[in-house]
C-alpha cells in the first residue's frame, strides 16, 4: 500500500473515532502520528517498522496499524468502526461544513444515514431546528449537497492526465497495424474539468479494432450505450467515462477538427458565407497546418478553440505566441515549515534551484492564519535572517522575501505598516469568511488591492474545483482595480484551484494587468503544478511578456524595488 492510501485510511480512522466518540487521548495520538507522517520528507511506505518507530508520535499501536494496512489494506480498529457505521454516513462525512460531531447528531437525532436523507431533512426544515445548526447551516448544507451532485462523474484535468495519456498510448500500440487513435475533446482543449475521455479511432478494419478495444481489461464497456459508430463505457476502478468514436481513415482529420473544438468555435464564420464547421466538412487537407493555411488563417491551438475571437485574430495574423513552461524563470507563492509547509526553507530553495529556476518567492502564511502556523513578527525576523544567509550561499540563485497576507473582513492586511514594508513582495489572499455577497466580497478585494503594500492578488475567488465554489466577485471590477493600482493577479496553478479562471485572462490582458503562474506549493513536489498554471494561462491567451515570473532574478528584483519606491511616494 502506498503512502497516500495509508494516510487516507488513517484520516478515515480518526474521523470515525470522533464520530463514535472514542477516547480523546487515543484520537490525539492517531492525529499526532498522522501529522508526523504527513510532514515527512521521504516516502514512509518504504521504511521498515523499526525505522517508522523512530518517528515522533508513531508508537507501538500506530506501528501495528500501519503493518496491518500494508498487509491487508485495512486494520482491526477501522474494520470495527466501519462495521458500526452505516455505509451512507461515510458519504455524509465528506460534505463540507459537517464535522463528525454534527454528522453524529444528524444520525442519532434524525436517523440520517445518507446524503439523500440529509437533503430531504434540510428541505423539510428539520435540520435547522436542531441545536447547533440553524437556518444558515441548513442552507449551506443544501448548497454543498447540490454542488456535489452537480459534479458527480467529473474530474479535474490533473487527476486523469496520466490515465488519459497512458490509455492513448496503450490503445495506439494495440491498434498500430490497423490504424490510428488519438485523444480528442475537452481533454485536448485542456479544460479544467473533464466529464469523459474521448478518443477518435480510424481503422482499416473497424470490427477488428473494435474487438481489440472491447478486450481492454480495465474498461467496462456498455453495449446499451454503444452504437455501430462508437464504444462507451467507464474504467472499472473509477467513475471515469470513456467514449471511442470510429471513422474512416480519410475522415480522421475532419472528425478530429470537429471533436477538438467547442460548438461555439464551430459556428464562427471563416468567410462571409462559411462557418468553421462548414469549412471542415469541405476540406481535402491532409493535416491541421494545411487546413488552416487553406483558409488563410494562423494555426489555432486546440486550447484556444472556444468560440471567442480566435478566428478573427487568426485571420489578422494576431494570434499571440502563447506562454510555455520554459519561459518561466522562477516560482513565486510557496510555503515552508515556517508555516504549514512540509519542507524547510533550505529544502524548498535548493530543490527550486535544482529544477533550473533562478529564484524562489517564499510566502508563508501571515499571523491571522493561526490554523496554518501563521508568522508573528519574531518568526518573520528569523526567516529573513535565514533568507539572507541562504542567498549568500546559493548565489546567484535568489530567495525573495514574501508573505501570503490574509485579507481581513474589511479588506485590510493583517500586519502593521513597518512589518509589511519589510517584505520584497506581498501576496494578498482571502482565506476566511467566504460567504459574503458579491458586493461585499468585491469591495473587500478592491480595498486590499488599493493597499500600497499589495504586490499580487492571490487565488481571487478561493475556489476548489469540484469541492467548493469560489466566493462571488465582480471579476471586471477587481481586474479594473488591479490595472489602476499596478497589482499582479495570480494564476494559482494548484490543479484544484486554477484561479484566476482562464475565462477572465483575456480581459486582464486587455487592461494591461500582468499575471503570475504560482503553484502555492506546500512541499517540493508542489512545484510540479506549475505546468497546470501554464495550461490555464495558454487557454486564456497568456503570453510570456505579460507573465511576471518570466522576468529573470535581477529584473524581478528591480521590479519589486521600483514598485515599493513608487508606492512610498
Amino acid at each position: 500500500m502506498d503512502q497516500k492510501t495509508i494516510l487516507k485510511q488513517l484520516k478515515l480512522t480518526i474521523q470515525l473515532m470522533e464520530l463514535h466518540e472514542e477516547n480523546p487521548f487515543k484520537i490525539r495520538s492517531y492525529q499526532g502520528a498522522l501529522n508526523s507522517l504527513d510532514r515527512m520528507d521521504q516516502d514512509f511506505s518504504e521504511l521498515s517498522l523499526d525505522e517508522l518507530g523512530k518517528i515522533q508520535g508513531v508508537g507501538k499501536g500506530i506501528l501495528e496499524v500501519i503493518d496491518q494496512l500494508r498487509k491487508t489494506g485495512s486494520h482491526t480498529l477501522l474494520d470495527e468502526l466501519l462495521e458500526n457505521t452505516p455505509s451512507g454516513i461515510l458519504e455524509v462525512l465528506q460534505i463540507k461544513g459537517l464535522g463528525p460531531k454534527k454528522v453524529k447528531a444528524l444520525w442519532k437525532d434524525l436517523g440520517i444515514t445518507s446524503t439523500h436523507e440529509l437533503l430531504e431533512a434540510c428541505q423539510s426544515g428539520e435540520v435547522a431546528k436542531m441545536k447547533g445548526f440553524g437556518e444558515k447551516t441548513q442552507t449551506t448544507i443544501i448548497q454543498n449537497l447540490e454542488f456535489k451532485a452537480s459534479n458527480e462523474g467529473k474530474w479535474i484535468y490533473a487527476d486523469i492526465e496520466d490515465q488519459a495519456l497512458s490509455l492513448e498510448q496503450d490503445f495506439g500500440k494495440a491498434l498500430a497495424k490497423n490504424g490510428q487513435i488519438e485523444l480528442v475533446g475537452a481533454f485536448v482543449r485542456k479544460l479544467e474539468i473533464i466529464d469523459q475521455l474521448e478518443l477518435l479511432c480510424a481503422a482499416k478494419k473497424k470490427d477488428e479494432a473494435r474487438q481489440i478495444l472491447e478486450e481492454t481489461p480495465e474498461i467496462e464497456w456498455s453495449a446499451a450505450l454503444s452504437s455501430p459508430f462508437s464504444l462507451r463505457g467507464k474504467l472499472k476502478d473509477d467513475e471515469l467515462h470513456i467514449e471511442v468514436y470510429f471513422c474512416k481513415e480519410e475522415e480522421f482529420l475532419k472528425k478530429k477538427l470537429i471533436l477538438n473544438a467547442s460548438k461555439t468555435h464551430l459556428q464562427l464564420p471563416v468567410t462571409e458565407r462559411k462557418t468553421m464547421a462548414e469549412a471542415i466538412a469541405e476540406t481535402k487537407s491532409q493535416n491541421e497546418a494545411e487546413f488552416y493555411a487553406s483558409l488563410q488563417l494562423q494555426v489555432i491551438p486546440a486550447e484556444l478553440r472556444e468560440g471567442l475571437d480566435e478566428v478573427t485574430l487568426a485571420k489578422e495574423n494576431k494570434l499571440p505566441k502563447l506562454l510555455e513552461d520554459k519561459d518561466l524563470k522562477g516560482i513565486l507563492h510557496n510555503h515552508s515549515t515556517y508555516s504549514d509547509g512540509k519542507h524547510s526553507l533550505r529544502q524548498m530553495a535548493e530543490h527550486c534551484k535544482e529544477l533550473g529556476y533562478e529564484y524562489l518567492g517564499i510566502t508563508d502564511h501571515s499571523r491571522s492564519a493561526f490554523y496554518a502556523g501563521g508568522l508573528e513578527a519574531e518568526r518573520i525576523k528569523k526567516q529573513h535572517e535565514e533568507i539572507d544567509a541562504l542567498n549568500k550561499e546559493l548565489a546567484p540563485f535568489r530567495i525573495f522575501k514574501g508573505i501570503e497576507s490574509d485579507i481581513l473582513a474589511d479588506g485590510s492586511l493583517d500586519y502593521p505598516e513597518e512589518v509589511l514594508a519589510s517584505f520584497d513582495f506581498i501576496v494578498s489572499s482571502v482565506h476566511s469568511i467566504l460567504n459574503m455577497d458579491v458586493d461585499k466580497a468585491t469591495r473587500r478585494l478592491i480595498t486590499a488591492i488599493q493597499n500600497p503594500h499589495t504586490t499580487m492578488l492571490g487565488h481571487p475567488t478561493g475556489r476548489l474545483l469540484l469541492r467548493r465554489k469560489g466566493y462571488p466577485i465582480n471579476h471586471q471590477a477587481v481586474i479594473d482595480a488591479c490595472a489602476e493600482h499596478g497589482v499582479v493577479i495570480e494564476i494559482n496553478a494548484n490543479p484544484w484551484r486554477l484561479d484566476l479562471d482562464w475565462r477572465w485572462i483575456r480581459y486582464a490582458l486587455e487592461k494591461g494587468v500582468k499575471l503570475s503562474i504560482n503553484p502555492d506549493a506546500h512541499e517540493m513536489d508542489g512545484y510540479q503544478d506549475m505546468k497546470y498554471g501554464v495550461l490555464v494561462g495558454r487557454k486564456g491567451g497568456l503570453t510570456a511578456d505579460m507573465t511576471l515570473n518570466t522576468l529573470g532574478a535581477q529584473d524581478l528584483a528591480t521590479y519589486f524595488e521600483n514598485r515599493k519606491k513608487e508606492k512610498r511616494k
